[in-house]
């Protein structure tokens, strides 16, 4: 079947024998697109990181399902503690304002890649739905 996927990938438990009680996780990832190099040129990094995770845990809501998780990828040429506090910090706030945990994440530090001042982010969430509650399949909307 090639039909495209909703918003999150799904994945099915019981279909993996680590369920039983009809449990979908849905994953998604996603930036902030544009929106960082706004950021960047203001020199403001504060809110990048809310709106990294609002753009993943969207994706989960969409279909139903409870936000528990998230993961973040920050890349730069050269890491600056006081920028890259201030946005994890942006990361955690969204996580707070989600109800999802921060668990984890990636740093890097690539020279050759960013120019000064310049940094990328990735954001990757999980949450959980039960079957009958999954929304936007092919015929539930």
């Amino acid at each position: 079947d090639a039909d495209l996927g909703g918003f999150g990938g799904l994945f099915d438990l019981d279909a993996c024998g680590f369920g039983g009680d009809g449990t979908i996780l849905v994953g998604a990832t996603d930036g902030v697109g544009t929106k960082l190099k706004v950021a960047q040129l203001a020199n403001v990094h504060k809110y990048v990181g809310i709106d990294l995770v609002a753009m993943c845990v969207n994706d989960l809501i969409v279909q139903g399902a409870e936000p528990l998780f998230f993961l973040d990828y920050f890349a730069t040429g050269h890491l600056t503690v006081d920028l890259t506090a201030t946005v994890v910090e942006g990361i955690a706030e969204g996580c707070r304002q989600s109800n999802c945990g921060l668990i984890g994440g990636e740093t890097a530090e690539m020279p050759s890649m960013y120019a000064p001042g310049e940094y990328d982010l990735g954001g990757f969430s999980v949450g959980a739905v039960k079957q009958v509650d999954l929304l936007g399949q092919a015929g539930t909307v």
